[in-house]
Order: structure tokens, then sequence, then C-alpha cells
């Protein structure tokens, strides 16, 4: 669906996208993550057309955006950070417009109606822009961007600026669009990712550092598995105890509330210390209340991608 090869955009002599190359697939929802200055929004204006890369090729649905930029273009829904919206016009009017801009063969009434029946703007469409919440502008933006029903959508920071319940609205809407678009999801809010994407591409200073699923990338470096348990009783010398474990390669401490806590064990590949942490709990004498399997947050991951959490910052939280 979208192949980047050997991206590179110069601007004098500084490199927002250093020679990154990914591959994503027809119905995947794809977290594009990365810090500010990172090089993911010159990526994605790349994919648009917006801009012409330095070097590398881009193709989208098998159309090179540099030969065929309009067959990429009508292949390709574009949410910006900023909403192209015109304020003074209705909901209605402004799809209106971009249906004609956009040159769309579909029954104009019909498509209308179904782009706002999917992203829920029946009871705004005859109200200025102006007068709408955050939250259904958004709404408006995404309505744009599938005027015509693109295969590919690109969403550039769709939250930002919503309230708890808009962003949980606009989460649902991207998980239901990944059924029938490939949508590649720009954001800076790393559990956004891990709830709605299927797959995580890093960009750290325009390079790109890791491609693959928040599974796969906890497990990889974690070098091993986690396990979360909870343990309540003495547990002053918890995280001691159980760092001498063979095979446990860090313990971290979650949160303690009185005699009860809850810890990160982090164990080398292979290796099952599930038994010697329940021996432990018995030889100390502690309750060993909860134990399950889990991976690293993605907020550890990013973290250790660019370079921001070491192995000393992580076994820093003992709470010895």
């Amino acid at each position: 669906m979208i192949n980047v090869k050997h991206l590179t955009k110069k601007y004098g002599r500084i490199t927002a996208v250093d020679n990154i190359s990914f591959k994503i697939k027809k119905g995947e929802i794809v977290g594009f993550l990365g810090p500010n200055g990172a090089g993911k929004t010159t990526t994605m204006n790349m994919i648009t057309g917006y801009l012409s890369s330095t070097s590398g090729s881009i193709k989208v649905c098998g159309h090179d955006v540099l030969d065929e930029p309009m067959e990429v273009k009508t292949r390709i829904g574009y949410l910006p950070e900023q909403p192209p919206l015109y304020l003074d016009m209705t909901v209605e009017e402004y799809l209106r417009f971009v249906c004609k801009l956009k040159k769309i063969t579909l029954d104009e009434d019909e498509h209308i109606d179904e782009l706002c029946d999917m992203v829920k703007l029946e009871d705004v469409r005859d109200r200025l822009i102006k007068n709408l919440s955050k939250g259904y502008r958004q709404r408006v933006g995404i309505a744009q961007a599938l005027v015509g029903n693109p295969p590919v959508l690109i969403l550039d920071e769709p939250t930002v600026g919503l309230d708890p319940s808009q962003i949980v609205e606009i989460r649902s809407l991207i998980r239901k669009l990944g059924k029938r678009h490939t949508v590649i999801l720009s954001t800076h809010i790393l559990s956004e990712v891990q709830i709605v994407c299927d797959r995580v591409i890093v960009i750290h200073e325009g390079k790109l550092v890791a491609d693959s699923t928040a599974s796969r990338l906890s497990e990889s470096l974690a070098g091993g598995g986690r396990l979360q348990i909870t343990l309540s009783g003495d547990i002053s010398h918890a995280s001691r105890e159980l760092g001498s474990i063979s095979g446990v390669r860090r313990v971290s401490e979650i949160s303690r509330q009185n005699n009860r806590a809850d810890f990160y064990i982090d164990y080398a590949q292979g290796r099952d210390v599930r038994k010697d942490i329940f021996n432990a709990a018995v030889k100390n004498g502690w309750a060993l209340i909860g134990m399950k399997d889990c991976d690293l947050s993605l907020e550890e991951i990013f973290l250790r991608l660019t370079g921001e959490l070491t192995d000393d910052d992580a076994n820093d939280d003992t709470g010895e």
C-alpha cells in the first residue's frame, strides 16, 4: 500500500529525514512516533506530496509520488494538525466544497450522508463550523480527509487539544476507520498508539530507530520477559531479595502503600522465575497477592530507543 525507500529530506545543511525506509500494508493502523523535530510531519508531507524529497522514493498504491502526484493525491486523505476548515461555512457546505475540489465521481448527496453518519456529524451538519466545539471540528477535519473514500488516511495529531471524552470518541473512530482504510497516525501520546495501532514506527533525529509491534519491541528491549507482582508484609528489602534471584535482571518498584507494593520483575530470555519468586515470598513471609506477565510500557520503549532511558535509570526506581 505504501512503500518508502531511502527517503531523505535536507534543508541546506540540516537533514530533517535521513535515509528511512518502511512499508505499510493494506488495512494496517500504524503509529508514527517521535519527539518534536524528529521528522514525522516532514515525512508525512512527503508521502502526501506536499513536500518533495531530496532523495529516495515513495509509492502509494503502486504510484510514485513524484512521477504521478495526482494519482497519489486521489488515494490519500490527509488531516493536518490544524484542520483546513472554512469557519464561515456550515459543515455540509464545507463537505460539498471539498467534494468539488477533489472532483469526486460519487453521488454527492449520498456520499455526504455517509460521511456525516460515519463520523457522527448528522446533528451539526447545518451549523457554522466556527460555532462547533474542538471535538466536532476534528470530526469535520476527518470527514474532509474521507471525501472520495481514499484507501489511505494520514492523521497528524488528531486528538491534540481535545477533552478526555472527545479523545475516547476520536480513538474509537480511528479504530473503526482502520477496518476500511490504511491509517498512519502521528501522535505524541504514546498510550494512544498502544490503544489504537497495530504497529509502531519510531523516528528520532530524522532516523528510523524502530519498526515493529509494541509487544515485539518490548521483548527485544527488555532482553527477556517481564512480570508484575504485588506483595504485602514486611517488604522493606523486597527489591534486594527479588533482585538476587537467578535470572532476574531488574526489579522496579511501581507503587507502595503502607506494607503493600507492586513491582516489575524483568528476567532473562528463556528463564522462568515464577517459582523462585513464590519461594522467596514464602521464605520472607510476604503475601504474594498477584503475578502476571506484562510488556514494557510504550513510554519506556520510546525512551530506550531514543537513548533517554538506560538500564541504570530503570534500576534507580527500587524504592529502597
